[in-house]
């Protein structure tokens, strides 16, 4: 699918989020990368073969006083 030199991370990859956008949808919350994962604002992912990978976002956590 990918035709970069060096080539991007597959979606199997643990890096796959670090391929190269093909589409960029920021009213939306998507864009879908070189390796065909779609890529949610919320940090969700979709992959080709339809998994779901559940959002990873960092959330703040409470100080406690």
């Amino acid at each position: 699918m990918c035709q970069h030199s060096p080539t991007c991370p597959s979606a199997a990859s643990s890096d796959r989020e670090s391929a190269r956008l093909t589409a960029h949808h920021p009213e939306q919350g998507w864009s879908l990368l070189c390796n065909g994962v779609l890529l949610f604002e919320d940090t969700g992912e979709l992959l080709p073969g339809g998994e779901i990978v559940a959002p990873h976002r960092v959330l703040p956590t409470a100080v406690a006083a």
